[in-house]
Protein backbone atom coordinates (compact mmCIF):
# COMPACT_ATOMS: atom_id res chain seq x y z
CA UNK A 1 0.00 0.00 0.00
CA UNK A 2 2.94 2.34 0.77
CA UNK A 3 3.80 1.59 -2.44
CA UNK A 4 0.28 3.03 -4.33
CA UNK A 5 1.23 6.26 -2.61
CA UNK A 6 4.62 6.58 -3.10
CA UNK A 7 3.63 6.51 -7.34
CA UNK A 8 0.75 8.90 -6.82
CA UNK A 9 2.97 11.82 -5.88
CA UNK A 10 5.23 10.62 -8.81
CA UNK A 11 5.75 13.31 -11.75
CA UNK A 12 3.95 12.26 -14.99
CA UNK A 13 6.91 10.49 -17.05
CA UNK A 14 5.61 13.28 -20.02
CA UNK A 15 6.68 16.71 -18.05
CA UNK A 16 5.32 19.86 -20.02
CA UNK A 17 8.20 21.26 -21.59
CA UNK A 18 8.34 25.29 -19.83
CA UNK A 19 10.67 26.16 -22.94
CA UNK A 20 7.92 25.22 -25.09
CA UNK A 21 5.42 27.78 -23.25
CA UNK A 22 8.47 30.64 -23.08
CA UNK A 23 8.94 30.12 -26.93
CA UNK A 24 4.91 30.55 -27.32
CA UNK A 25 5.01 34.04 -25.05
CA UNK A 26 8.48 35.30 -27.16
CA UNK A 27 6.74 34.67 -30.12
CA UNK A 28 3.63 36.33 -29.34
CA UNK A 29 5.44 39.77 -28.13
CA UNK A 30 7.56 39.54 -30.89
CA UNK A 31 4.58 39.70 -33.22
CA UNK A 32 2.88 42.26 -30.90
CA UNK A 33 5.91 44.21 -30.92
CA UNK A 34 6.21 44.34 -35.16
CA UNK A 35 2.27 45.34 -35.42
CA UNK A 36 2.93 48.52 -32.79
CA UNK A 37 6.37 49.04 -35.07
CA UNK A 38 4.26 49.24 -38.47
CA UNK A 39 1.16 51.24 -36.84
CA UNK A 40 3.70 53.68 -35.77
CA UNK A 41 4.94 53.80 -39.38
CA UNK A 42 1.96 54.48 -40.36
CA UNK A 43 1.16 56.95 -38.17
CA UNK A 44 4.57 58.70 -39.04
CA UNK A 45 4.08 58.50 -42.52
CA UNK A 46 0.40 60.14 -42.40
CA UNK A 47 1.80 62.84 -40.20
CA UNK A 48 4.59 63.65 -42.61
CA UNK A 49 2.31 63.37 -45.77
CA UNK A 50 -0.32 65.95 -43.93
CA UNK A 51 2.72 68.17 -42.66
CA UNK A 52 3.88 68.58 -46.42
CA UNK A 53 0.65 69.21 -47.62
CA UNK A 54 0.20 72.29 -45.30
CA UNK A 55 3.19 73.24 -45.79
CA UNK A 56 3.74 73.13 -49.29
CA UNK A 57 0.16 74.07 -51.20
CA UNK A 58 -0.17 73.13 -54.78
CA UNK A 59 -0.45 76.77 -56.25
CA UNK A 60 2.43 78.29 -54.70
CA UNK A 61 1.80 82.10 -54.34
CA UNK A 62 3.38 84.11 -56.58
CA UNK A 63 5.75 87.11 -54.74
CA UNK A 64 6.92 88.81 -57.70
CA UNK A 65 5.28 91.73 -57.51
CA UNK A 66 7.50 92.75 -53.89
CA UNK A 67 10.56 94.76 -54.75
CA UNK A 68 13.69 92.54 -53.20
CA UNK A 69 14.39 93.83 -49.87
CA UNK A 70 17.77 95.68 -49.46
CA UNK A 71 20.78 92.92 -47.92
CA UNK A 72 23.45 94.96 -45.78
CA UNK A 73 27.14 93.56 -46.75
CA UNK A 74 28.55 91.96 -42.82
CA UNK A 75 32.27 92.88 -43.58
CA UNK A 76 34.54 89.49 -42.91
CA UNK A 77 37.44 89.82 -41.13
Amino acid sequence: MPTNLMRASVRPTVPVSSARNVNIVVMALTAALVTLQLFGLVMLERSHAHAMQVSFPREPASCAELAPAPVSQIPYD
